[in-house]
This record gives C-alpha cells, structure tokens and sequence, in this order.
C-alpha cells in the first residue's frame, strides 16, 4: 500500500480502511494518502472482503488504476552511474516474478524489461511477493527478446544472458560495464537464439561441485544482481 502511494507508475483512487482499525501503521497510511491527496473510506469489514483475495490484506485495501510502463529508453539511468537493465522473460508464477522484481529492485537494477502479458489478475501477488517492489520499479514492454537486446545494443549496453552451461562464472565477468541482462523463465530458461547473439553467458558458480542443480528464476535474478552491485561498488571505492 505504501508503495503505491508513493508509485508514479498507478494512480491510487481511495484507500479503504476497516473503521475499527486505529492502530500506528493505519495512522502512518492515513497521513501518507492525505500527502498523496488520495481520499481515505472508512468501511466495514465485509466491504474490504469484497474487493480483496485471501485474508491477508489486514484490514487494508485501495482501489487503484492500471499499472503504467514506460518507453525502453526511459530504463536507461540519467547519470546514476553505468546501465544495468534486465529482462524476466518467461516467468509464469507471479510469486517468482514479484520475487525477482524484490531482488532486482533492492540490488540496484534502474529497470526491468517485459514481453507483452497481463499481469494485472494477479497484481496483489506480485506487490506482495515483491514487498512494493512492483509499484516502485520502472517497467517497459518489448514484444521479444531480441528486440530488447538490439535496443540496448545499439545504446552501448552489453548484452549478456543467465544460463548453466558454457557459460562464463560470473566471478571472472566484467559487470561494470553499461549491462542488459536476460533472466529466463521457470521452464524453458534462455533460448539457444539469444545465447548464440549475446555478447556475455554469466553462471552462478557453485562450491558444491559434486551436484549442481540449477537455480530457480528469483535465486539467479538475485544471484547475479547481487554481483553486479557488489563489482561497481568496488569500482566506486578504487575510483
């Protein structure tokens, strides 16, 4: 809820609370959707029941407007150091995708990539598996992956992809360069046309090398996003 009140990408119509809800956190929600200039209903608990999935929502929910995504070129930062965009492309739980949003926003990615879906049936998903993430990262549609990459490219970006085999671990990868990264869904992971065309395969490198099972979608996201920050700070600190 906070996050989306603070999202430039949803506009927040009201916030619904449950009237014999008078605690810190519905306090701190009131006084940031008056800052926000977003109207505050006082309701019963069935009203909220109504409008909201499980019985999580803790006395809480707000009617909302579409999610709002930006052009590509709106991913690239505006001088806050080297780009580093990534792409989830087919991802089918919304859990894994708000989890991968989770990480990737929190590790420092300027912005996330899509191809064409609807993600809005299972938007209260993602805003929770993500903890707000989803409301606060700037999101762009392309219709492939391919096309993505050529985007950034052509924008000096270097195209890499995450994968197990033949790849490169990411250890011994330059990252500090300006960076567009694939992150594959759950089942069929990168196709073998994007890896033959990226410039960069990145593995996770692991130290138990007796079994290797292969990462799931938001342990890889986080993985190698975690990486990327950890060598431009370092390159911060030398600089």
């Amino acid at each position: 809820m906070a996050a989306a009140l603070r999202s430039p990408y949803r506009a927040v119509h009201r916030v619904l609370l449950r009237a014999d809800r008078e605690d810190r956190t519905a306090r701190w929600l009131q006084h940031r959707a008056r800052e926000a200039d977003v109207p505050v209903v006082q309701v019963g608990a069935a009203e909220i029941d109504a409008v909201t999935q499980g019985n999580s929502h803790g006395g809480i929910a707000a009617e909302a407007g579409q999610r709002q995504f930006v052009g590509l070129e709106a991913l690239l930062p505006r001088g806050d150091g080297p780009a580093f965009v990534v792409m989830l492309d087919g991802i089918e739980d919304p859990f894994n995708f708000g989890q991968a949003l989770r990480a990737l926003y929190a590790m420092g990615a300027h912005g996330v990539a899509l191809r064409p879906r609807n993600w809005m049936s299972a938007a209260a998903t993602v805003a929770r598996a993500s903890a707000g993430a989803s409301e606060l990262m700037p999101m762009a549609v392309a219709e492939t992956a391919a096309e993505a990459a050529e985007f950034y490219r052509e924008r000096g970006l270097t195209v890499a992809c995450a994968q197990k085999k033949d790849a490169l671990p990411m250890d011994e990868a330059d990252l500090t360069a300006p960076l567009f990264l694939l992150i594959g869904g759950e089942k069929r992971g990168v196709t073998r046309s994007f890896v033959k065309q990226a410039d960069l395969s990145l593995q996770v490198p692991y130290d138990r090398v007796s079994y290797e099972p292969s990462l799931g979608t938001t342990a890889a996201a986080a993985a190698v996003a975690y990486e990327v920050m950890r060598q431009r700070k370092h390159a911060r600190r030398k600089a």
